[in-house]
């Protein structure tokens, strides 16, 4: 613990003029006043204005808030009053006193409870730093000390409100006067305590990377001061830093990308003499090094809302490592760790009052304002979020509801953040009264109305604008939800058919035996993947019953190819049913060569001159020059009940280019039933060969049947159904 004497010469090493004399009345009247009451921590409770103090001293703040500090809990937690405190130590510090302690009051509210309190004690937080900044300074360090010691709170739904209000109001208030210091240690202590999983992730990564790339950032310093210094800036000097694990997890929630892709994990700063000499070392780095686009910012012509100057930009630099490279002055850059506490000025005769006119207090006079314009507390809650928070947008439901969004959020993140419910059923949105399409961009003060359908689900093209987790996690869980069930109904007709055909009851239980066989943890998985053309079904039922002699699956007769077929659709008899309902018996019927239809397919039926009808699947591209001819097209579908002819499904496949591979995909294809009527290598390299292969099938089930057969082999790098070839 910081000792008497020890925190009096802090103060006095900056601020020559201090009243030592009340400093020292002070620690004493603290540490009488809080006597034998302890922390959390077990230490003693003096401990704690003791170290807000110590904090403050790191801003060079004058007499008068380290005096606030020491005393900023005796009028809570004491028998002290204000009166005594203004006896003691004069107006001046009653006043600020006061002002910590009714901000020291909404830690007490739980900020889910009462959204109205919350809001009320906001608002008194604002009137108290109006009237002085050094209020909120107090403040802040007395929140800094408070999360350093968080972890020794029992309670962890208490830890989590104190963390999250954190990161709510202080935060931002800290970055808001510009203490980027502070504003770094507070979103990391509380990121540690609301997401610990993500922040140890993260830091072990950090920790990883630096022994991996170990002198790295020593060479990449020495390269840049060497091509300063060679360049006319001798006075040049740089320093590097690995950005904050929350910063770097809020970059990876807002562009949704992995750890691995972000390649400016470090920031190197370049301090120079003068605002010149700024633009003449950004200069050199851009003439040196490739620079990459749309990353630099000027922030020396147009300052930051609270004071911050600096230019930065990101070049492919040294070793080819992507950097992000920030240039200032030695005065910016104590403007960017200090904030506001940079513009104290001590003067010869003792006055070390803060101006508060400046740039930097814009904000706060703007606050001051929605303050006076707003109806409610909450009302002024919501406005105040919306300066507070630049790089969020705040929008507005139909009753006036206000939701957070993260800066080019859609319509379809509000409605996601509304209730994944209403996200689910999303199928358009009204912003401000007019209809706009669903990837448009919101704006701060946006009124946003959902509206949604039972019968919509959500797209898949949804996760290329959304940009909030919780968006993209629920599309992406649905995808997956679709596609397995789609996938478990096809791979289960399938299995059965395989048992059918070799004269076997399928049951789920047959298959557990062989989950291991094919590393998969339930049925449902094994029959997902044979549905996904992960796992052969032949393969599977093998596995099953390997001692098993494979049955003849289709008769001689079946796999003589008559040369009719594919041309017309013959009566088999007087009462044998076409395979297409739609059509007059009798009427000549062709299969499209473009799209290959089978059973299964959707399909309509073209009329064409002199040949009857053109069968196409309903998305086949040729389809598109008979828009202009709607009376040339026949409603039609295939008839379950008829005993059809086999049809011709045409795949395209990549095989490698090694021995005995094209035996594999003919012995493939023979064992799923099928009958290859034409092959045709379209494409050949040293790897690997391309081609066409038309085989005789049933219908779609049992071409998709072989497709996953086949994608389940290794010689075969992919399989489709081809399309207009």
């Amino acid at each position: 613990m910081m000792r008497q004497y020890e925190l009096v010469e802090r103060v006095r090493s900056y601020d020559p003029n201090a009243d030592e004399d009340k400093l020292n009345r002070a620690y004493v009247f603290s540490m009488k006043a809080h006597g034998s009451q302890k922390r959390a921590s077990g230490d003693p409770y003096f401990s704690h204005p003791l170290e807000v103090a110590g904090l403050l001293t790191q801003l060079k703040l004058d007499g008068a808030s380290i005096i606030t500090a020491l005393l900023h809990d005796t009028v809570e937690d004491t028998l002290t009053t204000l009166d005594e405190v203004q006896r003691l130590f004069g107006p001046e510090i009653a006043r600020l006193v006061d002002g910590v302690t009714k901000l020291s009051r909404i830690e007490l509210q739980n900020l889910e409870s009462d959204q109205s309190k919350q809001a009320e004690n906001f608002r008194k937080l604002v009137l108290a730093m109006s009237e002085d900044i050094r209020v909120l300074l107090v403040k802040l360090a007395d929140r800094l000390h408070n999360m350093q010691t968080l972890h020794y709170l029992s309670k962890p739904e208490k830890r989590k409100r104190i963390a999250r209000e954190t990161l709510e109001i202080y935060a931002p208030l800290a970055e808001r006067i510009g203490i980027q210091r502070w504003k770094d240690q507070l979103e990391e202590l509380a990121f540690k305590e609301l997401n610990p999983d993500a922040y140890d992730s993260i830091t072990k990564r950090l920790q990883d990377l630096e022994e991996q790339g170990a002198g790295r950032v020593d060479r990449i310093i020495h390269e840049l001061v060497d091509t300063l210094h060679e360049n006319g800036l001798s006075k040049a000097t740089v320093s590097g830093r690995r950005k904050a694990p929350y910063s770097i997890w809020r970059k990876m929630q807002r562009k949704n990308v992995t750890f691995e892709q972000l390649s400016d994990v470090m920031a190197f700063r370049v301090t120079v003499d003068s605002i010149e000499q700024c633009y003449q070392a950004l200069g050199v780095i851009h003439a040196h090094y490739p620079v990459v686009p749309g990353r630099f910012k000027d922030y020396v012509s147009t300052p930051k809302p609270n004071g911050y100057r600096s230019l930065h930009t990101t070049v492919i630099g040294p070793e080819r490592q992507r950097i992000e490279v920030q240039i200032r002055t030695a005065e910016m850059h104590e403007v960017s760790e200090l904030g506001v506490a940079a513009h104290w000025a001590y003067k010869s005769d003792g006055s070390s009052q803060p101006k508060t006119e400046g740039r930097q207090y814009r904000w706060l006079r703007e606050l001051l304002d929605i303050l006076e314009h707003a109806v409610r507390p909450e009302e002024f809650l919501e406005h105040t979020k919306l300066e507070l928070f630049q790089d969020q947008v705040f929008c507005f439901t139909p009753k006036g509801d206000l939701i957070a969004l993260p800066r080019g959020a859609t319509p379809v993140d509000f409605a996601y953040a509304v209730h994944s419910q209403i996200g689910d059923t999303c199928v358009g949105a009204k912003i401000n009264g007019r209809i706009q399409p669903l990837r448009s961009q919101l704006q701060n003060g946006d009124q946003v109305e959902v509206v949604t359908s039972k019968a919509q689900t959500p797209s898949p093209d949804w996760e290329n604008f959304v940009v909030t987790g919780k968006a993209r996690a629920r599309i992406r869980r649905y995808i997956r939800t679709q596609q397995r069930a789609q996938h478990i109904e096809l791979g289960r007709a399938m299995i059965q058919k395989i048992f059918r055909h070799e004269g076997y009851d399928y049951t789920d239980k047959a298959l557990d035996g062989v989950l291991k066989i094919f590393q998969y943890q339930s049925v449902d998985d094994l029959i997902a993947a044979i549905g996904a053309g992960l796992a052969g079904a032949r393969d599977v039922f093998n596995a099953v019953f390997p001692g098993h002699k494979v049955v003849q699956q289709v008769t001689p007769d079946e796999k003589i190819i008559q040369l009719t077929r594919g041309k017309t659709s013959k009566p088999k008899g007087k009462d044998s049913p076409l395979p297409i309902k739609g059509l007059i018996p009798g009427m000549a019927v062709h299969y499209a060569r473009c799209c290959h239809p089978l059973p299964g397919d959707r399909i309509v039926g073209i009329v064409t001159t002199g040949k009857g009808v053109t069968i196409h699947t309903i998305d086949c591209e040729t389809l598109e020059s008979f828009h202009d001819s709607p009376e040339r097209w026949i409603d039609v579908s295939w008839d379950n009940d008829a005993d059809g002819d086999e049809k011709v499904g045409r795949i395209t496949v990549v095989v490698a280019n090694e021995p005995g591979s094209l035996g594999t995909v003919s012995t493939v294809i023979g064992k799923n039933a099928g009958n290859i009527t034409n092959l045709k290598i379209t494409h050949r390299t040293t790897d690997f060969f391309e081609m066409l292969i038309d085989i005789d099938v049933h219908d779609v089930k049992h071409l998709t049947n072989i497709i996953a057969a086949l994608r389940a082999t290794p010689v075969i790098n992919s399989v489709d159904r081809a399309r207009g070839r």
